[in-house]
């Protein structure tokens, strides 16, 4: 049997766990992601859904479309405020993306194999040395008109 990852948000309402450990892992320079963490980027990785388990608390979903169209819902603790993950993502079905801080054991996983979005990046902060994206790996963006259109942000998924 295989070790469990397992997290938390702030205060401990919500709680997770997971098995497999995670192949994906960025860091992302969005604005939603800065927006959403109150950082300068958010690192996440990802989990299969069918692995990923909510064990305690009743996330605040907040749904979001992407700069791609896509949809999603960023889930935050009612009670802290934290975001701990990200679920029904229309572009990346059947995956859950976890905030890396919310691991209660973060150096168990991998480090980031990419950066994304990095037309955002603060300007004092320093690349990785991992491939580098302006904005979605696949370039697969909505343009400006059309994600006005359909109320998209700038964010990634």
């Amino acid at each position: 049997m295989s070790e469990k990852f397992t997290g938390r948000c702030a205060c401990g309402a919500m709680t997770y766990e997971f098995s497999n450990a995670p192949e994906f892992v960025a860091n992302c320079y969005c604005k939603d992601c800065q927006k959403s963490s109150g950082s300068v980027m958010a690192t996440y990785f990802s989990v299969a859904a069918d692995d990923f388990k909510l064990l305690s608390g009743n996330p605040h979903p907040y749904p979001y479309i992407a700069a791609s169209g896509n949809t999603l819902e960023r889930n935050f603790c009612p009670d802290c405020g934290a975001r701990v993950f990200t679920d029904k993502l229309s572009g990346f079905p059947g995956q859950v993306f976890v905030m890396l801080g919310s691991l209660d054991d973060p150096e168990a996983v991998k480090p980031p194999i990419m950066e994304i979005f990095t037309r955002f990046r603060i300007s004092w902060t320093k690349a990785l040395d991992v491939p580098q994206y302006p904005g979605r790996p696949d370039g697969k963006e909505l343009s400006p008109s059309e994600r006005q259109k359909v109320g998209a942000g700038e964010g990634c998924g």
